[in-house]
């Protein structure tokens, strides 16, 4: 069964396209070193919850927008293969203070599904 990397952050409104930009970029790399599919989705409606929300999860401001992502490999293994290939890749290297959104408030982390259809 495949695996998944998910990713959840906010992006400065003002940033939006820079962070297109960036992703576009970074899309095609992945699935260049073996990823099967990368997406990439913009908060259309994702309520400020009382308790939970996304917006929360990333502590998103008024002028933030949630963001969304994931990555789907082969297994774990080629997960892991694929991340080294990526971080190597001298086409994504960059200062991660100049991102186009504040990563440490990026929520990021891997899954092994146990159903899919």
């Amino acid at each position: 069964m495949s695996y998944v990397d998910g990713f959840v952050l906010a992006v400065p409104k003002a940033n939006l396209d820079d962070y297109k930009k960036l992703a576009n970029l970074a899309g095609p790399i992945w699935m260049e070193h073996g990823a099967l599919s990368y997406v990439e989705c913009i908060g259309d409606d994702v309520p400020y919850g009382e308790v939970t929300s996304f917006p929360r999860a990333v502590q998103a401001k008024d002028d933030e927008i949630v963001v969304f992502a994931w990555v789907v490999y082969e297994s774990r293994q080629s997960r892991d293969a694929v991340m080294a290939k990526v971080m190597a890749d001298e086409r994504i290297k960059m200062d991660w203070s100049a991102m186009p959104f504040d990563g440490k408030r990026m929520i990021f982390g891997g899954f092994q599904p146990f159903i899919q259809l």
